[in-house]
């Protein structure tokens, strides 16, 4: 289970404090892909950050008794100075998974290459997503964060990794940002709507599409 209760987080800009997530209670299906919409700045990537652990809320708490990943394609929390190996390993170690199976399956994934026993701190950004995602896809997690990393690559590695992913949804849960509708109507079967720091959930996608759509005209118009 992950569960929201009165999640709060505010930021300073400027002179001006602009509050993202206003007082969130919310608990996530279990076995049911939620996709997150917002427009611009309304604070999507901090709520997952804050799902997964990366950031901590100003008020509130979140409640975790599943076995969850960090956002897919996130390669902040990897050592730069150690190797795809290496890191793989570390990453399989904190989890206390088969390193083999691991070290194999994030190779098979990412196709690096010779890059695998090369430090992170050489790859490119394309790589790093690459490698961060085939990590995430080796290990088995009941909720799969995504912060619209699906759509980096090009053509043929996207469409792996969305094959990947496809299998995954049948056995875990997924929480996915991102304000592509494509994207959210591929991967997920209910989502909700961030807004002026509150989340608006919805069973149907068409019904959270709607009212994405009536924010993003009224911010156009405005």
């Amino acid at each position: 289970m992950i569960s929201l209760e009165a999640v709060s987080k505010t930021y300073k800009v400027g002179y001006k404090k602009n509050r993202v997530l206003d007082n969130i209670s919310f608990t996530f299906p279990h076995l049911k892909s939620v996709g997150i919409l917002g427009a611009n700045g309304a604070g999507k990537s901090t709520l997952i950050r804050i799902i997964g652990g990366a950031e901590k809320p100003d008020s509130g708490r979140v409640i975790r008794t599943s076995r969850l990943s960090w956002p897919m394609g996130y390669s902040g929390g990897f050592q730069a100075n150690l190797t795809g190996r290496e890191n793989a390993r570390f990453v399989a170690r904190i989890y206390g998974a088969d390193f083999r199976i691991v070290e194999k399956n994030t190779i098979e994934f990412s196709e690096l290459g010779k890059y695998f026993d090369q430090p992170l701190a050489s790859y490119s950004a394309g790589m790093r997503s690459r490698f961060a995602m085939a990590v995430s896809y080796a290990l088995d997690f009941e909720y799969y964060l995504v912060d619209e990393a699906l759509e980096t690559g090009d053509a043929r590695l996207k469409e792996k990794f969305r094959q990947v992913f496809k299998e995954r949804r049948q056995t875990s849960s997924v929480i996915l940002v991102s304000h592509n509708e494509t994207t959210i109507r591929r991967n997920c079967d209910c989502a909700a709507v961030l807004n002026d720091g509150k989340l608006h959930y919805f069973e149907k996608l068409d019904d959270a599409f709607l009212m994405y759509r009536k924010i993003l005209f009224t911010e156009t118009a405005a």
